[in-house]
């Protein structure tokens, strides 16, 4: 089995084929419990996911009625002895028992892409990092999250992507690949225009490149939308950063500067 949670929530069979919740608030449930995976979820965290500050009379019983249409649906996708989800005292455990996980091999991609990239082994960081951007498929539950625990979850994998986007534009720039990387940054900046980190890569790798007219363009760029849309001036070290172009710094030239 495998379970993946970074998109719309999935289950796979041994087998390969896909299962998947069309009942919303299963589909909170089970993703609760994943987040959870190998520790107790409250009955009460999960009335809190499923209906946050406003739960029915009869939540904790809709819970049960949740929880055992899961153990079927997982038996269905190859949990045929029903280990899955195991109660306890005090709530429910999803253990997870040898089969995949999605957000597991994310993490674990991050963790090999940044060692390699510390070690100076671009090509084996850039493999790591594109191999974990491959696994986030979309917004966790389709966006549809709104209990606290889901939420902050899905904001957490969403800041964790766009770290995994600058580590692996890091390392294009640290492999030379810059006409690949402006392309790469200007549509970044274009979808996330208040992302300071993605200007600083911009200018960096756009003075490499002999363009240190269009470097510093793009540190007025964000200085004008963080005036108009935060009230604010770039940060501290985007402002260096902007210095150094401008004294055209020696140490610009180091590999991974900036």
């Amino acid at each position: 089995m495998r379970y993946e949670l970074l998109g719309p929530l999935l289950v796979s069979d041994d087998a390969g084929a896909h299962h998947s919740l069309s009942a919303p608030k299963m589909e909170m449930t089970l993703a609760t419990l994943l987040m959870t995976a190998g520790r107790v979820t409250t009955k009460e965290q999960l009335v809190a996911e499923l209906w946050s500050t406003a739960p029915p009379r009869r939540a904790s019983a809709a819970v049960h009625v949740y929880l055992s249409q899961l153990r079927k649906f997982l038996a269905a996708a190859g949990d045929r002895e029903g280990r899955a989800i195991v109660t306890k005292p005090s709530g429910y455990v999803l253990h997870l028992d040898g089969a995949g996980y999605d957000v597991d091999d994310f993490q674990e991609l991050m963790r090999t892409g940044r060692a390699h990239q510390h070690a100076g082994r671009y090509e084996a960081a850039l493999a790591a990092f594109e191999s974990a951007l491959l696994l986030v498929r979309g917004p966790v539950l389709d966006g549809t999250a709104e209990g606290p625990a889901l939420s902050a979850f899905a904001t957490w994998v969403e800041e964790e992507r766009l770290d995994c986007l600058e580590l692996s534009v890091e390392a294009r720039t640290a492999l030379g690949r810059h006409r690949e990387v402006i392309s790469l940054l200007t549509g970044l900046i274009t979808q996330y225009p208040l992302r300071e980190s993605f200007y600083r890569q911009l200018m960096l790798v756009l003075y490499r490149s002999d363009r240190q007219a269009e470097a510093l363009r793009v540190y007025r760029s964000a200085q004008q939308v963080l005036r108009s849309e935060l009230g604010l001036e770039p940060c501290r070290s985007l402002r260096r950063l902007h210095q150094a172009i401008l004294t055209s710094d020696r140490l610009l030239d180091l590999p991974m500067a900036g």
